[in-house]
């Protein structure tokens, strides 16, 4: 799961280099916390929350086909600062 997600990321990001997916478990849920450059965060999100609703939509689908449970989250406080 986590190798699918940084991929689908990177080939959206414009500085993949600056991708990073950290996997951490929460009460029997996994949650996949991704970091992108600052100004990479708006195509994650993508218009009204499409992009990444659709993200956590493909990897929840591959989840339960695996008996697990996961979610992603694009952790914005922590963004990578711009170069």
């Amino acid at each position: 799961m986590q190798a699918f997600l940084e991929f689908v990321v990177k080939e959206l990001v414009d500085e993949p280099e600056a991708v990073s997916v950290t996997p951490a478990e929460r009460g029997g849920l996994t949650v996949y916390e991704v970091r992108v450059a600052r100004q990479d965060a708006g195509k994650i999100i993508g218009r009204r929350g499409g992009t990444i609703q659709a993200i956590r939509s493909v990897l929840q689908v591959g989840a339960a086909k695996a008996g697990r449970r996961c979610t992603v989250d694009l952790v914005e406080d922590d963004l990578v600062e711009d170069k």
